[in-house]
């Protein structure tokens, strides 16, 4: 397992880390409440059946999780054709069919600044197999078209789907999506029909925005690491610069001026597909000056020529080795397609991973699943901070007898505070604007000492989840002898979740979208000072904040601080 971090970064910069889709009202919320409790934590729940397997997955509302599945035989039906995609509901545990049409195998996704979901790239037409169609246009018995760009606007009343849109320059097999700080989004790397590597013949190494801002341009560092340049590692850091990680080497790449600053090579093992390690960037945090940190988890230790389509290279050992690359400690034993999912308490949770405990990695107390979740797998956190876990397909066309057979199953996994009293702030909101004043929101005395987390889930495939950061906010508090008090926290932006966590327990998160709800330059506010932190002193007589009942008030005041 390895480590990335960046220079140290002020909260100002930190505000192009994570723009998205937003709006600017500020409507209070009730309380998010208390989840069903789980009949065990750290342990797994069937809870649905995905309709398609799992091959890309997101949540899109508060309740809606999106399924993206490629052009296969599915049992399911949809206008004449088998489903290849669905919404499942986590309060119902019930699954629809949506109407996608284009093939979205190995397509990449995120969501743009005005809330909705963009699906880039996947293969051409096909027919039983996974073997290519006479007609990329359409016909038997799939009636399938060559993957593009489809767009979803997520909903809650059973009515919303897939719909298409004016393709890209140039086909993309395994392209990587990340938002960036106006809400648009850059789309890389990718190849023209596929395979586990890519080629001179085939490769892609361009970039291009979505909305497009003209023809795609070169990437060296997509040039010069054939043949793993497949699902490029990219991250938007608080500088605004794009961090890209491909085969054995990594750049800052300046979407300004075009312009990819090599940084010190990729050490131990490749990490993009196929070797396909866990990735995510850490918690930014007061605690860490939000100082943007990459951890990489396995892969594949392989040289470069050894790297090709004749032989089998899903079976080739994987690493174990933790990256600043700060060397971290090392994983139980060698993964490879394993899932890095932040919850919102501030830990990793690795899946299809570790086996046995290590120094910073437990698995104390766990239960393991009974299904193997192999290549194609997916997983998300919910908003009751469980995490959907789908997928699993290594196969070409639907196959349920194999011995990793094509996957529909879904679980929930409950962590450990699962089951725990969650913090119940009242008067959330529903949008942010950037900049402001602070707004207020009520808690109970118990929960006053607590931090306020934002997280963006992701867009998970192939053991990546496009997007996914967290951010804790910054904060202070001010305790009333009324038993009230008050919790001020600065805001960095994005779409996300919001949590109040106290004592490792997080609250159900409410969604929120910051900014102006349009793919724009955003609008930033003058920023109103945080108080200072304190208690307020007691009057003779009365009773100490810390003697009073739970039931008391306190008010939280969130500041909206973005600059």
């Amino acid at each position: 397992m390895l480590l990335l971090t960046s220079s140290k970064q002020t909260v100002s910069e930190l505000a192009l880390c994570l723009l998205s889709a937003a709006g600017y009202v500020l409507a209070a919320r009730n309380a998010p409440g208390q989840p069903k409790q789980a009949a065990k934590v750290n342990a797994f729940e069937l809870v649905g059946n995905s309709i398609g397997s799992g091959q890309q997955v997101f949540l899109g509302t508060e309740d809606k999780v999106y399924i993206i599945d490629k052009t296969e035989n599915n049992p399911t039906q949809i206008n004449g054709h088998p489903a290849w995609a669905a919404e499942w509901s986590a309060s119902s545990k019930q699954t629809r069919p949506m109407d996608v049409t284009t093939n979205s195998f190995c397509a990449g996704g995120n969501v743009l600044g005005n809330g909705t979901w963009l699906n880039v790239g996947g293969n051409q037409a096909v027919t039983y197999g996974g073997r290519a169609a006479a007609s990329q246009l359409g016909g038997a018995p799939y009636n399938d078209f060559d993957g593009g760009q489809s767009m979803l606007n997520p909903c809650d009343g059973g009515v919303c789907d897939w719909f298409s849109v004016a393709p890209m320059t140039t086909r993309r097999w395994y392209p990587t999506l990340e938002t960036l700080q106006d809400g648009s989004i850059i789309i890389i790397g990718g190849c023209t029909y596929g395979g586990y590597v890519s080629d001179a013949a085939q490769t892609n190494p361009t970039y291009e925005f979505f909305p497009s801002r003209g023809q795609p341009i070169l990437s060296p560092i997509l040039q010069t690491t054939l043949p793993t340049n497949l699902f490029p590692l990219i991250w938007l850091l608080p500088s605004g610069k794009l961090f890209v990680q491909s085969g054995w080497k990594t750049v800052l790449l300046d979407m300004g001026q075009n312009k990819e600053t090599p940084l010190q090579d990729m050490p131990d093992a490749v990490r993009v597909y196929p070797a396909s390690a866990g990735n995510a960037m850490l918690p930014l945090t007061p605690e860490n000056n939000y100082t943007a940190s990459i951890m990489f988890c396995g892969g594949s230790n392989i040289r470069t020529e050894q790297w090709a389509e004749n032989w089998d290279i899903p079976h080739w050992p994987a690493s174990a080795s933790p990256l600043n690359y700060v060397q971290l400690d090392a994983l139980p034993e060698g993964r490879t397609m394993g899932n890095l999912i932040l919850l919102p308490d501030g830990r990793v949770l690795c899946l299809n991973g570790a086996k046995t405990a290590t120094k910073r990695w437990s698995l104390y107390g766990f239960s393991s699943t009974t299904i193997p979740r192999m290549y194609h797998s997916t997983a998300t956190l919910l908003p009751d901070g469980s995490v959907l876990v789908a997928g699993s397909n290594p196969n070409s066309d639907v196959n349920t007898t194999a011995l990793y057979p094509t996957e529909y199953r879904m679980e929930r996994f409950y962590p450990s505070y699962y089951n725990q009293r969650r913090p119940e702030p009242q008067g959330l909101p529903n949008q942010l604007s950037y900049g402001g004043s602070y707004f207020n929101v009520s808690l109970t005395l118990a929960d006053l000492f607590a931090k306020v987390i934002v997280m963006r889930t992701g867009f998970s495939t192939h053991t990546m989840n496009m997007g996914m950061r967290s951010v804790q906010l910054q904060s202070s508090f001010t305790g009333n002898s009324d038993g009230s008090a008050i919790l001020h926290a600065v805001m960095p932006p994005g779409p996300a979740l919001l949590f109040v966590v106290v004592n490792g327990v997080p609250s159900v998160g409410i969604q929120v979208m910051c900014g102006s709800g349009k793919i724009e330059k955003q609008l930033m506010m003058p920023v109103q000072n945080l108080p200072s932190s304190n208690i307020v002193s007691q009057q003779a007589g009365q009773k100490q904040i810390s003697e009073r009942p739970n039931d008391s008030l306190p008010v939280l005041l969130i500041r909206i601080a973005l600059r």
